[in-house]
């Protein structure tokens, strides 16, 4: 199904900056402190497929968990039907059946995944549909392994589990925390997949951001390197069942 959104995103206050509307410059040469506030209006718009199980409209008020999937760099662009070409996306043809709400939008030509976007669709989806926000999952692969290391990091509350995919992120996202979320980013679960022999991201990637977790208290973290593989650790990665098993064992409170 292929679904269009356009939000609008007030990011900030109305423009305030101290108590006067233009404060006098210190003196030269002498540091002073000021503030600065302003109002910012963003517009933000994706395409994305949309996959809802077959029982979905006979299960009457039954909510369902969501898994969203992140594609790589390779599937940019303005046809949305290419971010099925791997991953959950791709299941779902053979799989009507398949138990979970599958989101996967599309990232416009040369950008990448932005974090503010990624939530506003998501909180939209939630919004029109019997999504089960207590067993969101979200995961991607390549430019989609960072940026699920990037948003489950930076919202580990909004998700019971995470699988980014022969990516990598911020260490320091991980060991300095917002204050608020670190009790969800330690109790998030966490399973990676690389490739040993990955050429394009390579597997220490991986290997920093789950020592990292592992460093700051996190114990619900896995990483999986297949000896023998290259960049693409997506395609076995997504085919084991194991790997949606595991996210049905996860549940925010």
């Amino acid at each position: 199904m292929h679904k269009t959104i356009l939000l609008l995103m007030f990011l900030f206050a109305a423009a305030s900056v101290r108590a006067a509307d233009t404060p006098e410059p210190g003196p030269d040469g002498v540091q002073s402190a000021k503030s600065f506030k302003t109002r910012v209006t963003r517009t933000v718009s994706a395409d994305y497929l949309l996959f809802l199980p077959k029982e979905y409209k006979a299960s009457g008020k039954t909510k369902w968990p969501l898994i969203y999937f992140l594609h790589g760099s390779g599937e940019r662009g303005t046809n949305v039907w290419k971010t099925g070409i791997h991953g959950p996306p791709k299941l779902v043809r053979e799989r009507p059946d398949f138990p979970f709400i599958v989101l996967s939008p599309q990232c416009a030509p040369g950008q990448r995944w932005d974090n503010d976007a990624l939530i506003a669709l998501l909180d939209d989806v939630i919004h029109k549909y019997r999504v089960d926000t207590k067993r969101m999952y979200l995961t991607g692969l390549s430019m989609g392994g960072y940026g699920t290391w990037s948003l489950g990091l930076a919202c580990p509350e909004r998700f019971a589990a995470i699988a980014p995919i022969c990516g990598g992120g911020e260490r320091i996202a991980v060991l300095l925390p917002d204050p608020k979320k670190k009790e969800a980013l330690k109790s998030l679960g966490v399973w990676a997949f690389h490739g040993a022999k990955d050429p394009v991201v390579e597997v220490d990637e991986s290997e920093r951001m789950v020592k990292a977790l592992r460093k700051v208290g996190c114990t619900d973290v896995e990483l999986t390197v297949y000896p023998e593989a290259k960049h693409d650790a997506w395609t076995e990665t997504y085919a084991n069942p194991k790997l949606y098993d595991w996210f049905l064992q996860h549940q925010r409170p």
